[in-house]
């Protein structure tokens, strides 16, 4: 009888990777490891990234073949971005058709996405110190969902408008939310998203039982 895979959310915390080892010697003393929360169970592995500046929600799986079928389906990904600046209608204009942005060397236009802007800072943790906040310029806060997830992509769109990221907390994918998490916490979870987005993707892959 096959084993049951397991599933994980966690709150990634700022300045850790989203892998849970390294076999650089000196990345390995110096950086903080997924594996630092928890004792996983063997064969548990991060279904795509956060960068060690973003934070926020991460999803764990031991069934690595799920883990590809998510992060090639393009679900939703939700994310709340502090900007350096107030933010114009013209730029949110900009990031919801697409902008052009670097990408491995090369040219990359992202795809079309929904951004909106927030009235109120979102109720999060506390920023991590080593966060270097805009404190004497105005900041502004939007919610920006997008279906890709290249390198550092959020970041160097709003960078591409003209507003730099100062704090990036990814708080839904598809339909599992951050909620209470704060961070360095781990929840164990039924089942990862299986909405209409992936099961439509894996139509086309194989039979999700």
């Amino acid at each position: 009888m096959e084993t049951a895979h397991l599933h994980f959310k966690i709150y990634k915390p700022f300045g850790m990777l989203s892998q849970f080892m390294s076999n650089d010697a000196k990345e390995a003393r110096k950086k903080r490891f997924l594996s630092d929360l928890n004792d996983f169970p063997e064969g548990t592995m991060p279904v795509g990234r956060l960068d060690e500046k973003s934070e926020g929600l991460l999803l764990l799986t031991t069934d690595g073949k799920l883990s590809d079928l998510i992060n090639r389906s393009g679900i939703e990904k939700e994310y709340y971005v502090q900007l350096d600046g107030d933010i114009t209608k013209a730029a949110i204009e900009r990031l919801e058709a697409g902008v052009e942005i670097g990408f491995s060397g090369k040219k990359y236009q992202t795809k079309p996405c929904k951004v909106q802007s927030l009235a109120q800072p979102p109720l999060l943790p506390e920023p991590d110190k080593k966060i270097r906040l805009a404190r004497h310029r105005p900041t502004s806060w939007i919610s920006i969902t997008i279906t890709e997830g290249k390198f550092r992509q959020v970041r160097k769109m709003t960078a591409a408008v003209g507003f730099p990221t100062l704090r990036l907390v990814r708080v839904r994918i598809a339909d599992i939310h951050l909620k209470e998490l704060l961070p360095g916490t781990v929840a164990a979870i039924p089942q990862l998203p299986l909405d209409t987005q992936i099961v439509s993707y894996a139509s086309n892959e194989y039979e999700v039982k």
